[in-house]
C-alpha cells in the first residue's frame, strides 16, 4: 500500500476522490459546460507516489489544493497533482466512458507532505511554478464548491477512512510537461507559506 506523509507521521489511504470541473477559468480552458452538479471520480490507493514521472508525450499535469481526512473531516492541507492522459481521456468522453483509464492509472496522484489544518480555509491559497515560471494559481475563492461542500457530497454516498485525500479541483494553466522539469507546489495562508514540494521529472 502506498504511503504519504501527514505531520511526518507515514498515512496510508485508501482512496483519492477528486472534484472535477471546479474552477470556470480551467473549464473554459478545456472546452467543458460548467457542471450543474460536482463531478466527483476517484484514484485507487495504487496511484499515489510523491514521484513526478514522464508518463506520455499527452500527459499533462493539474495542480491542486489537497486535503487530508481523519475522523470524517478534514484535518489536514497540502499540494498535489492529478496526471492527466489528455488524449485518452477525450476519447473516453466522447464515448460516455469512465475516466479511469486516464485519471487513475499508477503514479496519477503526485502527492507532497500534508500539515495539520491550523489556518481558517477562507485564507487558502496555492501556486505552481514550473522551471521558475508560474503557471497555475488558484484560491479558496475562485473554487465553484467550497471544502465543506466537497465534504458533505462525499459523505452522503461514500465512507471517509482516516488517511483519504481530498483532492479540490484544478484551475487553469494546465499542460503538458517533460523529463528534466521541476516543478514547485506551493500552498498559502494569504502571503504565508504553509507547505511546500519540489520535484524533478524522471523518466518512468
Amino acid at each position: 500500500m502506498n504511503t504519504l506523509l501527514f505531520n511526518d507521521t507515514p498515512i496510508i489511504p485508501s482512496k483519492v476522490i477528486c472534484i472535477g470541473r471546479n474552477y470556470v477559468e480551467h473549464i473554459h480552458e478545456l472546452n467543458n459546460e460548467i457542471p450543474s452538479s460536482m463531478v466527483l471520480f476517484n484514484k485507487p490507493n495504487s496511484a499515489i507516489t510523491d514521484t513526478l514521472c514522464f508518463i506520455s508525450p499527452d500527459t499533462r499535469f493539474e495542480g491542486e489544493i489537497c486535503f487530508l481526512m481523519m475522523d470524517g473531516a478534514i484535518a489536514g492541507v497540502g499540494f498535489g497533482l492529478d496526471l492527466t492522459k489528455g488524449e485518452l481521456q477525450n476519447y473516453l468522453k466522447s464515448k460516455a466512458l469512465p475516466w479511469e483509464r486516464a485519471k487513475g492509472f499508477d503514479g496519477s496522484a503526485v502527492l507532497g507532505d500534508f500539515v495539520p489544518l491550523r489556518v481558517p480555509l477562507e485564507s487558502l491559497r496555492m501556486t505552481l511554478h514550473i522551471n521558475g515560471t508560474l503557471v497555475q494559481e488558484a484560491t479558496y475563492a475562485l473554487m465553484i464548491y467550497k471544502p465543506s461542500e466537497m465534504v458533505e457530497e462525499i459523505a452522503s454516498f461514500m465512507r471517509f477512512e482516516d488517511g483519504d485525500i481530498i483532492m479540490s479541483g484544478t484551475p487553469k494553466g494546465v499542460n503538458t510537461y517533460t523529463v528534466g522539469d521541476e516543478f514547485i507546489g506551493r500552498i498559502y495562508s494569504g502571503d504565508i507559506l504553509v507547505v511546500e514540494n519540489q520535484w524533478s521529472v524522471i523518466q518512468s
